[in-house]
């Protein structure tokens, strides 16, 4: 059973029995508690801090947990309703709506339920993650002469320096002095879509593209505009007519296994790219995501546009948080020109700076021998599971169709079948919103498709991740439950 599971289960278990102590009463010790439940001590820890924060128990080191004395009445709500009024007062003036839509990234944020299998989730399970090596970095980095200070607003100069020649490579194509820290990728794409385009403006993006930029851009008050990919990345004839049709100054993309399709951008097409953005005097925002998450049989990988790109047309973000944990969010933002001035001043005014411990505790990781051996493991195991969901899923669900098997990220791209092939109707984006909701009471958790577009999508998609999961069988078992869903709603 998942951590996380058993604090849950054993929260409520102590919830329930409350009431056999009094207000101030004393409750079992831990130790007690962890022989009558089974459980480690870390999980009885973790239960009585989760009632605690509910203010049920409250915990005095030392002396032990006691039930909580009585709460005195709440006070009565207040009438929020006035908001409504307020906060929608300018929409009539404004070209683009600033209502948020968060529905996409809470899709890969929000843990399931307990026993429910985990294919929508976006980082790394706990037993991929190098939860040892962390804990060693962080616990140096914290000793560090001077590491709890105030680190320079651009980045400690050895993590930026580090960051320069992943992105560069060995012939200094990237410095350190066009590095700056950030803090997570979805943090670094907001810095860059608020420094290149003012509100109103279109920005153009892949279609299908990752939800949390679709995001970014619509709370920026910017226009997505959708330029399709295909299986060889975006589509250089329609992004050019793109750039002819908006007026855009700015294009994301995500060059290496694009999210969702995990299509690599072909070698006749990233010239083409720059060449097209350069001519409209435009800014190529690219989100190299997953270059740390290549699987064991991808061979040599494509080196990032910013290491091709003299002209300052690329504004790259990177991150070490896909590689690591949902909360090592240590980024980097690589540009050059006067843009680096105006995204360095958006990151000062946003959130200062990244923490200094933080920072110190990358430059431990990258720096060990753990790292390289944390990348060889989770390269070969990403490719056992997705090479196991591939099979099952060709076993299981051959109804739905898997156009592209990607060689690097965490999930596979699937397309629902139009209806035509003797299904009982066409899986739109509500075939999409029922196989969702069946495969939920199934006990799989699924992403539908229809986030990743920015305007109506051509057909049905699934989004499946490998990465969240147990293993190999939490895989096959989940394809299964799939099945029955499926079955379910055709």
């Amino acid at each position: 059973m998942q951590e996380r599971s058993s604090v849950a289960e054993l929260a409520d278990q102590l919830r329930r029995e409350l009431d056999r102590y009094s207000p101030g009463g004393k409750l079992p010790s831990s130790r007690a508690l962890v022989e009558r439940y089974r459980v480690s001590p870390v999980t009885v820890s973790r239960a009585l801090a989760q009632l605690a924060a509910e203010g049920l128990v409250v915990t005095r080191p030392g002396a032990g947990a006691f039930r909580a004395e009585a709460h005195a009445r709440k006070a009565a709500a207040g009438d929020t309703s006035w908001q409504e009024v307020t906060l929608s007062a300018d929409a009539a003036s404004e070209q683009v709506p600033r209502s948020v839509d968060a529905s996409g990234v809470l899709a890969s944020l929000t843990a399931p339920p307990p026993g429910v299998i985990e294919f929508n989730g976006g980082y790394l399970h706990q037993s991929l993650q190098p939860e040892r090596a962390m804990a060693a970095a962080l616990s140096r980095a914290g000793r560090r002469p001077g590491a709890w200070g105030r680190p320079p607003m651009e980045g400690l100069p050895e993590l930026r320096e580090w960051f320069a020649r992943s992105i560069g490579g060995p012939g200094g194509a990237v410095t350190a002095a066009e590095v700056l820290i950030t803090s997570g990728g979805q943090s670094a794409l907001t810095i860059a879509l608020r420094a290149l385009a003012p509100p109103g403006a279109p920005v153009l993006v892949e279609s299908p593209t990752y939800p949390g930029m679709l995001a970014i851009a619509r709370a920026a008050g910017l226009r997505p505009v959708p330029v399709p990919v295909d299986a060889d990345g975006v589509r250089p004839s329609l992004l050019a007519d793109a750039f002819k049709a908006t007026g855009a100054r700015v294009f994301v993309c995500q060059p290496l296994f694009q999210n969702p399709t995990g299509a690599l951008l072909a070698p006749e097409r990233r010239g083409e790219v720059l060449r097209i953005a350069r001519e409209a005097g435009a800014f190529v925002v690219e989100d190299d995501f997953v270059r740390r998450l290549v699987h064991e049989d991808a061979g040599p990988l494509p080196r990032p546009l910013a290491a091709e790109d003299p002209d300052g047309v690329v504004v790259h973000v990177c991150s070490l948080t896909k590689a690591t944990s949902p909360s090592f969010r240590v980024s980097a933002l690589a540009a050059r020109g006067p843009v680096l001035e105006r995204l360095r001043a958006i990151q000062v005014v946003d959130t200062f700076f990244v923490p200094r411990p933080l920072q110190e505790a990358a430059l431990e990781l990258v720096g060990s021998p753990a790292w390289p051996r944390h990348l060889r493991a989770i390269s070969a195991e990403l490719k056992t599971r997705r090479d196991t969901m591939t099979a099952a899923l060709r076993l299981d669900l051959p109804e739905l169709a898997l156009p592209h098997i990607p060689s690097g990220g965490y999930h596979l791209w699937l397309r629902l079948p139009d209806g035509n092939g003797g299904t009982s109707q066409a899986f739109g984006s509500g075939g999409e919103s029922a196989l969702t909701s069946a495969a939920l009471r199934s006990g799989v958790a699924i992403t539908p498709g229809r986030p990743y577009f920015s305007a109506e999508p051509s057909a049905g998609h699934l989004r499946l991740s490998f990465a969240a999961v147990a293993g190999a069988g939490e895989i096959t078992e989940g394809v299964r439950r799939l099945r029955a869903a499926w079955d379910e709603v055709r």
